[in-house]
């Protein structure tokens, strides 16, 4: 596994559990306001200032692992994109037998790995990234996706009898309350959707979203409770 960085305690990124996060290299995804443009952007991108989380080889994570047993309850596996690696079966595999539980972040563009990994009991947990209605995903994520992976990625998760969630960073630039809306019809019985307020303070892939002005707390809650009605459980989550 390609590891671009790790950070050792989460108290927020797993429900309830204390976490170390994984972030794996690379991502199929140049999504607008990626906050971690270190980890999908080649290096010759030297406008990045912003460098990855405390770099680890994959032997000494699995030290670390080992000595935080007892104190860590999981490990969240992020990035980049993790589907992307063919590895990653056997690399969380490795990580079950230590006892941990597992998180999966994931952009749902591999419903292939995902299955792979639930097949074999690998997760504990999953939670997936919506970029923006079906119609408009080119535009945020900055590829061509192929939409019908990414609806069933969203179908194979919410029928997998795990805890889930669905979250989408709201950048004003970009999703508007019809766009909530939208999203809120394509994900209609989902258990769990976060809604997530931008970030402008950081590098990003599109630079020129940095320094943005965000919706505010109350725009975010009237958000989720519009698409709340429509979709289900849907929640403004605050760090």
């Amino acid at each position: 596994m390609i590891i671009g960085g790790l950070q050792k305690l989460s108290l927020l990124d797993y429900p309830s559990q204390v976490a170390t996060i994984v972030f794996t290299q690379g991502c199929n995804f140049r999504c607008q306001f990626c906050y971690n443009p270190m980890l999908v952007l080649p290096p010759s991108r030297t406008n990045i200032k912003q460098t990855a989380p405390s770099s680890i080889s994959e032997d000494e994570l699995f030290i670390f692992l080992k000595k935080r047993l007892g104190k860590l309850d999981a490990v969240v596996i992020t990035g980049g994109e993790p589907t992307i690696h063919q590895d990653l079966p056997e690399f969380i595999a490795k990580i079950k037998a230590l006892g941990y539980l597992v998180k999966l972040d994931t952009n749902g563009t591999n419903p292939k790995m995902l299955a792979e990994l639930l097949s074999k009991k690998l997760l504990n947990y999953i939670a997936m990234d919506i970029k923006a209605p079906l119609v408009k995903y080119a535009l945020i994520s900055g590829v061509e996706a192929d939409l019908s992976k990414i609806k069933k990625s969203v179908k194979i998760i919410m029928d997998s009898g795990l805890p889930y969630e669905f979250r989408t960073t709201v950048v004003p630039a970009l999703l508007d309350q019809d766009d909530i809306a939208k999203m809120a019809e394509e994900l209609e019985g989902a258990k769990l959707w976060y809604l997530q307020k931008f970030e402008a303070n950081k590098d990003l892939i599109n630079q020129k979203l940095m320094g943005q002005i965000s919706y505010s707390d109350k725009e975010m809650k009237q958000l989720a409770q519009t698409a709340s009605r429509l979709a289900g459980n849907c929640l403004y989550r605050q760090y």
